[in-house]
């Protein structure tokens, strides 16, 4: 008995020693693999920060599940204890490789959308429902490594999912409404957009259920997926970023048009050049189209780079165009009305 006792202690001390060494050498591969994320991070492609993170994330709970396997197997329990714990290691050691390889995988989705969408891309709903569908598939397999039949438990989600889909079938509407309008590419973050119903700004995320808009005033505006589904949709950045300004003006009747319009093209060009947001090689056009009551009206078409630039291009072009016509003499009408008095009248004080 007492070389049993010596023996039982020396496998004590050393599953110990082997717990304390495990627990070294992760703390030592957590700071390798820090500084091999903190190198990845410092170059332009992302595909290399993925794999450090995932490295990451794998390297200090794995070399501390492989030291508590190898402690168990230090201290030789029965072989029924024995065959609990390789069941429950097995099953963290699922669970810890589903984690990080949902996180790898969600934060792939996410990289391909923003490479595919631009720097203004902040897109959730494909990452959340990859991560879901990784971690799901992981729990299950991890059920199943413990002992756990799957089969009864995928016909009773069948079951459940259906009558969740029921409870739940305004929140699943709008998760298939983001989907499809991800999918058709009717809208993306960046883009400005104006709803029917009088909601406008830049798309900010699409996530499951709603879709967040920052409008010009720099408040945030939520709007449900399904939304988008019927309702009557301008997109501004849609077929291109650039787009038309219309701007509306009048000159006297005594103005000599062909000088306005000279002066006008004049004018616009040097906002066009000059001007952030202007294009500098777009055709400025000058249409006169109206005898109105004061003066003829007229229509310049400028553009701009994008829709929220056109504040500071129309401001520019008003102060300008005034000040060309003030120096050059050009009325700018006000209104006015001719009254005929009867032959003889007299207008009274």
């Amino acid at each position: 008995m007492g070389d049993l006792g010596d023996l039982t202690w020396q496998r004590v001390v050393g599953a110990a020693a082997v717990m304390v060494a495990a627990i070294a050498i992760a703390v030592v591969l957590r700071l390798l693999t820090g500084r091999l994320f903190l190198r990845a991070g410092d170059t332009r492609w992302a595909w290399d920060d993925l794999g450090a993170r995932l490295i990451r994330d794998l390297a200090m709970p794995l070399a501390v599940l492989l030291g508590l396997w190898s402690a168990v197997k230090v201290l030789h329990p029965p072989d029924g204890t024995l065959d609990v714990a390789a069941k429950v290691l097995t099953a963290l050691t699922i669970l810890v490789i589903s984690l990080a390889l949902a996180r790898l995988i969600a934060a792939s989705v996410s990289s391909i959308a923003l490479a595919r969408q631009g720097v203004a891309a902040n897109v959730t709903i494909f990452a959340n429902i990859t991560r879901v569908v990784v971690l799901g598939v992981g729990i299950l397999v991890m059920l199943q490594s413990v002992g756990v039949s799957i089969t009864p438990l995928l016909g009773a989600l069948g079951v459940g999912g259906l009558a969740v889909a029921l409870a739940l079938q305004d929140t699943l509407a709008n998760l298939f409404a983001g989907v499809h309008v991800l999918a058709s590419k009717t809208i993306e973050p960046g883009d400005y957009i104006k709803l029917s119903s009088g909601q406008e700004g830049y798309v900010v995320d699409i996530n499951w259920r709603n879709t967040s808009i920052r409008t010009l005033s720099d408040n945030i505006e939520v709007i449900p997926n399904q939304r988008f589904s019927d309702t009557i949709l301008t997109n501004y950045h849609r077929p291109a970023q650039d787009m038309s300004l219309l701007l509306q003006a009048s000159v006297a009747y005594e103005s000599d048009l062909e000088q306005v319009e000279s002066m006008v093209i004049e004018v616009g060009q040097e906002v066009m050049s000059e001007v952030e947001g202007g294009v500098k090689d777009a055709e400025i056009l000058v249409r006169f189209h109206t005898f109105a009551e004061s003066g003829i009206n007229f229509t310049v078409i400028l553009r701009t780079g994008e829709f929220g630039d056109q504040f500071r291009i129309k401001h520019e072009f008003v102060k300008r165009l005034h000040r060309r016509f003030q120096k050059e003499g050009i009325g700018i009408p006000y209104p006015r009305r001719q009254i005929i008095l009867p032959e003889g009248s007299t207008l009274s004080g």
